[in-house]
């Protein structure tokens, strides 16, 4: 089977991504347990490279930064005497949470303009023009549909639950399955299923193989960008569940 590389932009950046964690991990950003958001950090990373996705250079640089402040908080602290007042040594972790509040901060500014962008394109000041080839164009999702940002971050949730099951019994066997036969598989287990109703997102991962595992994911993101298939969750930690579009398709061409 012939690599393919592929490059998810899932964060905008480390900062963003250590960000989401701190919020995921419910923590205060100001006394942040460096071990506990370094060994989630390394998670995320290591889950990317798992699905052979190109991680850009800042992202290695911020774990280099977390391991070395790591490192430094577990060496002993330093304590001078002044007039009977301990003064400690500088947190390492204070340039890291600097950087985090500025950029939560224009991060927060970036949005407040977004929303006044959205506000403000509701303004116009030009003659109306024919969009009758825009009409069906919906870039908004149906409610409880997710995009592939979520299904990454499902991927990464059931990766993690597979490293925590002890395995009895491995078989070694060849893998020669490509990603269009694995889209014809996904597609013919969707087609056998009775109408409006969709298979869970981790019952396609029945392999043991790391490349069968990445080949599917690979096969359920491109069945969603083509249209194919959509994901919906009904709520949060819901299981997430996939439902084929061709009979939709069929439906709104006879209507």
């Amino acid at each position: 089977m012939q690599e393919i590389n592929v490059k998810l932009d899932v964060f905008e950046g480390p900062l963003d991504l250590l960000l989401h964690l701190i919020k995921k991990l419910e923590i205060d950003i100001y006394d942040i347990p460096i071990s506990d958001v370094t060994e989630q950090y390394m998670t995320y990373i290591h889950t990317m490279k798992t699905l052979e996705l190109e991680v850009a250079g800042e992202y290695l640089v911020m774990a280099a930064t977390l391991m070395a402040i790591k490192s430094q908080m577990l060496l002993p602290k330093q304590e001078l005497e002044i007039e009977e007042e301990e003064i400690e040594g500088e947190d390492p972790r204070d340039a890291l949470v600097a950087q985090l509040l500025e950029y939560r901060k224009f991060k927060y500014a970036a949005e407040v303009l977004s929303e006044k962008a959205d506000e403000r394109s509701l303004y116009y000041t030009k003659e109306p023009m024919d969009v009758d080839q825009y009409k069906d164009y919906n870039p908004k999702l149906p409610l409880n549909q997710l995009n592939t940002i979520d299904l990454f971050l499902a991927f990464h949730s059931m990766l993690e639950k597979r490293k925590k099951k002890k395995v009895v019994e491995t078989t070694v066997a060849t893998d020669d399955v490509t990603i269009e036969e694995k889209i014809q598989m996904i597609e013919a287990q969707i087609a056998r299923l009775p109408r409006n109703k969709g298979c869970t997102f981790d019952s396609f991962f029945t392999g043991e193989s790391r490349s069968e595992i990445v080949t599917t994911f690979m096969a359920l993101l491109e069945l969603m960008k083509t249209g194919r298939i959509k994901v919906e969750q009904e709520a949060n930690y819901e299981p997430i569940m996939l439902y084929g579009t061709v009979g939709e398709q069929a439906d709104d061409q006879i209507e």
